[in-house]
């Protein structure tokens, strides 16, 4: 008996252990649609016992959603985040006016640079700023919310992450004008107010360092509103964004390192970059870095079809392999990241979830000390 009872003992003892070990793990995850509330419920109890802790759910602008699904999620035990995007915007109502202009004077209202969703409003007007603090504040005063996830966060992109090249058919080896925003008139003005230059008249708009910096600090500064707007209704605001923040400077204008945010979740989509889970680790090491003081989640693309990746011409049916996530899960966390977030749970086969669960389970502390 007194054997037996170490047995058990040692038992609970490494079962509580794991239990304490576990990998803080988040998900992209979008719906409702047409799902009934039962079917909500037996997916999000699902991804609670696989080992999801929270949701950065996309339900559209509609509070009433938010908290329907939200109470679901509460009941599964799981953190619920209502993801929003922030700059692309298609709703009818919005004016013409508040998009962003590109280099070459052409607005995203008519003209959108590479797909037709990317309808990108201007950051710098008032009216803009208005709108998403209404948004997000309504949207906060749901009792089951428990934070806003930013997304879009951004400009357009001026220059694509390497691995789209060829599905867009170009090469983007510089700034080009016609992906370069935003020249409106008030952010022109604006602008010159503030630095003396009139960027319409420059010779290269590419090669002037203060309107890179002033675009931007926009950006920071639509971000603090935000923010501030949400505190004050008591929740928490994160936001996905672009790896780096090196990265994310070059390519969308994000200079996330000066944000006022709770946590940041950087969309490490290795093969959007040509990189392996190597790079993964190297990009939250800088990720960390920039924001010392905030937690950083490590956001992973899994790859939805894993026997036919070989033969993906397009990025987004890429992804991690099973049999790589595991590395890419243990170099963000051995170079610091608080935590992993998936995109998306549905693109995850049953050999990504046996990997996970390996990998979510291991002690990495004492390789970040």
């Amino acid at each position: 008996m007194k054997y037996l009872f170490l047995f058990f003992s040692i038992i609970i003892s490494f079962n509580v252990s794991s239990q304490k070990q576990k990998v803080p793990v988040y998900a992209w995850v979008g719906g409702p649609g047409k799902a009934i509330d039962k079917d909500i419920q037996q997916e999000f109890v699902d991804l609670k016992n696989k080992g999801i802790d929270g949701l950065m759910y996309s339900g559209g602008h509609d509070p009433a959603i938010y908290k329907r699904v939200g109470k679901l999620a509460k009941m599964a035990g799981l953190e619920f985040h209502s993801w929003i995007p922030t700059m692309i915007q298609s709703d009818p109502n919005l004016k013409s006016e508040w998009y962003g202009v590109s280099g070459k004077g052409e607005s995203a209202f008519d003209i959108q640079p590479y797909a037709p969703y990317y309808k990108f409003l201007c950051p710098n007007k008032k009216g803009v700023r208005r709108y998403l603090k209404n948004l997000y504040s309504s949207v906060a005063e749901v009792e089951e919310v428990d934070g806003i996830h930013l997304d879009y966060i951004r400009y357009p992109d001026v220059i694509l992450a390497r691995g789209l090249w060829e599905k867009y058919d170009l090469i983007q080896d510089k700034e080009y004008p016609e992906y370069d925003f935003c020249y409106c008139d008030t952010c022109a003005s604006d602008f010159k107010k503030k630095s003396g230059i009139d960027i319409k008249e420059a010779e290269d708009p590419t090669t002037v360092h203060e309107w890179k910096q002033y675009r931007y600090d926009v950006i920071t500064s639509l971000v603090g509103e935000i923010s501030e707007a949400v505190h004050k209704k008591g929740k928490k605001v994160n936001a996905a964004v672009f790896p780096g923040p090196s990265i994310s400077k070059t390519l969308v204008r994000q200079e996330w390192s000066k944000w006022n945010l709770d946590a940041y979740f950087p969309m490490n989509y290795n093969d959007f970059y040509m990189g392996n889970t190597l790079w993964v680790g190297s990009m939250v090491k800088e990720e960390v870095k920039a924001v010392p003081d905030t937690p950083v989640f490590s956001g992973l693309f899994i790859c939805p079809r894993p026997w036919n990746k070989a033969n993906e011409k397009d990025p987004e049916g890429s992804g991690l392999l099973p049999e790589e996530l595991g590395d890419a899960i243990r170099e963000s966390m051995e170079n610091g990241a608080a935590g992993i977030c998936l995109f998306t749970p549905g693109r995850m086969t049953d050999a990504h979830w046996a990997a996970f669960d390996l990998a979510i389970h291991k002690d990495y502390s004492k390789k970040n000390k």
